[in-house]
């Protein structure tokens, strides 16, 4: 009979052969084999404290939810900050929640590599006339009991992987929390001023309206005025529809439902800093913290572990060792072992081994696509955050205060009667129009700095190319395939 494995030691008396160190290493290692306390989250923790200053809790109980819930409600309480809202999209979006639970799943993955294979027993009776033959085997898979340190190592370097994604994940949703905060805020800021802008135009066509019905006004002129009250209105529509659809993302972020949609959000942006952020070796930086530069070295180095463990076992994709014993009632009880092994007539293994080169060189070529884009992303992010900070800041400092001096003096000539009211609501809507536009720009800057800030982390997209890239070569071309 073949039986598949080694045999049961205590019962069949195998306990005098001599285990070799690989087995003993082995052993040690499946006896090390347990989970965490944290589940793997503790990196994760440290990411968001280290790198946005903000907690993260997961919530794998009803305590924990418990406890988010009340420090949410806490938050909400009060207007919201930018910092606030990143919190409670840390600590309440359930996207983010779920995407913690790959860590347990990622570490019961590890945990199951350490474990030890379980071993079989096999039983058989064969009936030959009066003769009655038993026949018992125990058996374990000693390839897979050989390869498990190496499995190990290419289960630990895939959860690095995704504990690394999961916390790229958690910093592209404080960015874009962020930038949802400040689009939110200035979105129901120009609300606010098309509203004045639509009532000035309103007024002016109503006036416009009654000059032409006394005969003061000729068609042209009123006609003027209405389209100016067309526009302002249709533009406040389509402020106040802007304004709807970015808080509504805002709340998705959040992770906001019922009661807790009726937060409040500050009336006006944060100030234009007075300088902006020098960082002249911004790529050096980039090359040192991005996640995503970090996650393809590690896809790199975790395919290269598995090319050498692929040309280590090529050979025995099927290596067995079992155990026999045989009894019968009328001859002596038969004892022995036995080896099995698969002969490389036909698949040397050669296959095996190019394809584990093309993997490995495919992630070394998208690890230097990833240092590349990471240069020139970063260059373009603070290329933007500069030029954004340079326009907010001729926005304050010139046009706002230039279209107000323009209307002083046409307050003065319109007092004068030098003017008359319809160039003074005129010069009002440009006024309105140039302190919106302000708005806007100071906007632009506080999305683009969340934009550099990312940039210096790295995309998520990447991070997840560099996991897959990690996945390409599984636990299963490690431990050898039949």
């Amino acid at each position: 009979m073949r039986t598949d494995s080694m045999a049961d030691t205590r019962r069949t008396g195998l306990g005098r052969l001599r285990l070799p160190g690989a087995v003993i290493s082995v052993l040690v290692l499946a006896g090390c084999a347990s989970f965490s306390p944290d589940g793997g989250f503790g990196p994760v923790q440290q990411t968001a404290s280290e790198r946005l200053g903000k907690e993260v809790r997961w919530a794998r109980t009803a305590e924990d939810q418990d406890r988010i819930d009340a420090r949410v409600t806490e938050l909400l309480a009060k207007p919201l900050t930018v910092d606030d809202a990143v919190q409670v999209a840390l600590l309440n979006n359930k996207g983010l929640q779920a995407r913690f639970f790959e860590l347990g799943i990622g570490e019961a993955e590890l945990v199951q590599a350490s474990r030890l294979p379980n071993p079989g027993f096999s039983f058989g009776r064969i009936k030959r006339g009066d003769e009655v033959e038993l026949e018992r085997g125990y058996h374990l898979n000693l390839a897979r009991l050989l390869a498990m340190p190496l499995v190990r190592q290419v289960e630990e370097r895939r959860y690095a992987l995704t504990r690394g994604a999961v916390s790229v994940q958690l910093l592209s949703l404080a960015s874009e929390a962020r930038k949802s905060y400040f689009t939110a805020v200035a979105a129901e800021e120009t609300v606010r001023y098309m509203r004045q802008v639509q009532q000035a135009a309103e007024a002016s066509a109503e006036l416009a309206r009654r000059m032409a019905e006394v005969g003061n006004f000729n068609k042209l002129q009123r006609m003027r005025e209405q389209g100016f009250y067309a526009d302002a209105t249709q533009n406040l529509a389509r402020a106040e529809r802007a304004a709807l659809a970015s808080r509504e993302k805002l709340t998705r972020l959040m992770g906001l439902w019922g009661a807790q949609t009726r937060f409040q959000l500050p009336e006006r942006l944060p100030d234009l800093p007075e300088a902006p952020k020098d960082q002249p070796d911004i790529e050096r930086v980039a090359l040192a913290q991005r996640l995503d530069v970090q996650g393809a070295k590690l896809a790199a180095e975790q395919t290269a572990k598995n090319l050498g463990l692929t040309k280590t076992t090529r050979f025995i994709n099927v290596l067995e060792l079992g155990w026999v014993h045989n009894s019968s009632n009328e001859e002596p009880t038969q004892t022995g072992w036995e080896v099995g092994l698969e002969l490389p007539l036909f698949d040397w293994g050669g296959a095996r081994v190019a394809r584990a080169e093309a993997v490995y060189m495919q992630a070394v070529n998208r690890a230097a696509e990833t240092a590349v884009n990471a240069r020139s992303e970063v260059r373009e992010a603070y290329g933007a955050y500069r030029s954004s900070w340079d326009i907010a800041r001729h926005n304050r400092d010139e046009i706002v205060p230039l279209r107000q001096r323009i209307a002083e003096e046409n307050v003065l000539r319109y007092n004068g009667m030098l003017i008359g009211v319809f160039e003074l609501l005129a010069d009002t809507r440009s006024q309105i129009a140039s302190v919106n536009a302000y708005i806007e720009s100071l906007r632009d800057f506080w999305l683009a700095q969340a934009d550099l800030e990312m940039a210096l982390i790295g995309k998520p997209e990447l991070s997840g190319a560099a996991m897959a890239v990690g996945a390409g070569m599984s636990a299963g071309d490690a431990g050898g395939g039949h």
